[in-house]
């Protein structure tokens, strides 16, 4: 199997988990058919069309290869109708999203470094590709983002990117080391979320009587 061959099949998988992902969130929303299949559609390759743009590549895959839109709306409407044999919808959605994050950031880091970008815009890159659909599915719930909140999400991503990087610098671009640098950030985002690890957040001082208001 090919490079290429390989970070396309991977690209497609993370398209249809963020698509279950965000077809889950959407069932849990109640929403109908054609909303389910849109914000799935959104979570899967809001992301990836980010990432086309910044490094200039027009039109994106999600328009110029229907596979990716294929993949994202067969996944969502699977999601929608076998929705019932999916138990405890929350679970299934974070799962599906962690895997969605590490896959998108490993190929999203990857296109940008084959697009000749340098080594830090590479990894902002791959970052704002892993939370691009996340962050779409989110708002179209009306959650907060994930990546707004305290759980660690984008600095998961952003250390998968890192470590790409650097296995890229060295040559060392199989699927072996791309495979740990996924798994990384699928372990570190679902150890974040077993052991309720989080950013700090500002802590509020509440108003003392006698402060004067603005």
């Amino acid at each position: 199997m090919t490079t290429s061959t390989a970070l396309l099949l991977a690209d497609l998988t993370g398209v249809a988990v963020f698509a279950a992902s965000g077809a889950s969130a959407a069932v849990a929303k109640r929403l109908d058919l054609f909303g389910v299949a849109f914000v799935g559609f959104v979570a899967a390759l809001g992301g990836g069309i980010l990432r086309d743009l910044v490094i200039d590549e027009v039109p994106p895959l999600a328009f110029a290869d229907w596979r990716y839109a294929a993949t994202a709306a067969i996944t969502a409407l699977a999601v929608f109708w076998l929705h019932p044999q999916l138990a405890r919808l929350r679970t299934v959605v974070l799962v599906l999203d962690a895997a969605g994050l590490a896959l998108f950031t490993v190929t999203g880091t990857l296109k940008a470094l084959d697009a000749q970008v340098p080594a830090v815009g590479a990894c902002l890159i791959g970052m704002l590709t892993a939370i691009g659909g996340g962050l779409g599915r989110d708002l179209l719930t009306a959650e907060i983002p994930v990546v707004l909140r305290r759980e660690i999400y984008a600095v998961a991503a952003l250390a998968g990117s890192i470590l790409v990087v650097v296995l890229y610098a060295t040559d060392q671009t199989g699927p072996v080391p791309l495979t740990a640098a996924a798994v990384l950030v699928f372990g570190l985002r679902l150890i974040a979320l077993r052991r309720r690890w989080s950013a700090p957040v500002a802590t509020l001082r509440p108003p003392r009587t006698g402060d004067p208001e603005w």
